[in-house]
């Protein structure tokens, strides 16, 4: 299948693999592999302390009988101010295993629900002379995009320190991709060079 490609000196087609860039939409792996994704992101560290993990504590307050008062073993208990807690939350891990076959099924099935909404939009450079928030305003602008995720071959500092100050425009290098990006704008502006790299990540 041929895809086009944006240039000043005029659109061009260009050949890709239809493995990759005219699969079907399976939705329920997309929402598989988009959820171990955001998962895996939780930090989990929420810790608190247990009665046994308080400081202090360890002798009685005062006798087992004759006080009057009820009974106490420890002043660290939950029932006291400062005490332990009951239910101690501890750090968790919530990454989900998800096979690298099913990663690279779903990324490929995103990518091909893209073509096919015309989301994903080939330039043939995301150049810039300096990095200025002014010019990529300005490259977007001509490309007709205002929510994008920004692809190029390799990290180019002047593109992302551009783009760091503009909502809802992220770059990237395409290397480092993940299947979240991807859904979360309207459009995918990725250049050539990249194009090419990410269909031999997923063939």
């Amino acid at each position: 299948m041929e895809l086009t490609v944006t240039s000043n000196a005029g659109d061009r087609s260009v050949e890709v693999s239809e493995q990759v860039f005219a699969r079907d939409f399976n939705e329920d792996l997309v929402h598989q592999v988009v959820v171990a994704h955001l998962a895996g992101a939780r930090a989990g560290t929420r810790a608190q302390k247990s009665r046994s993990q308080v400081r202090g504590g360890g002798a009685k307050p005062w006798r087992q009988k004759g006080t009057g008062r009820a009974r106490a073993g420890t002043i660290r208990s939950p029932l006291w101010r400062s005490g332990g807690k009951t239910f101690a939350a501890v750090p968790q891990d919530y990454s989900q295993k998800v096979n690298k076959k099913m990663r690279r099924a779903a990324m490929r099935s995103i990518v091909s629900e893209l073509v096919r909404q015309e989301r994903l939009l080939v330039v043939d450079e995301l150049l810039l002379e300096a990095p200025k928030t002014k010019l990529l305003v300005a490259r977007l602008a001509e490309l007709g995009v205002s929510n994008a995720l920004l692809l190029s071959e390799q990290y180019d500092e002047k593109l992302h320190l551009a783009s760091r100050n503009i909502p809802n425009v992220e770059a990237r290098e395409v290397g480092k991709v993940d299947p979240v990006s991807l859904v979360a704008h309207d459009k995918v502006v990725l250049t050539e060079a990249a194009l090419k790299k990410l269909e031999e990540m997923l063939a």
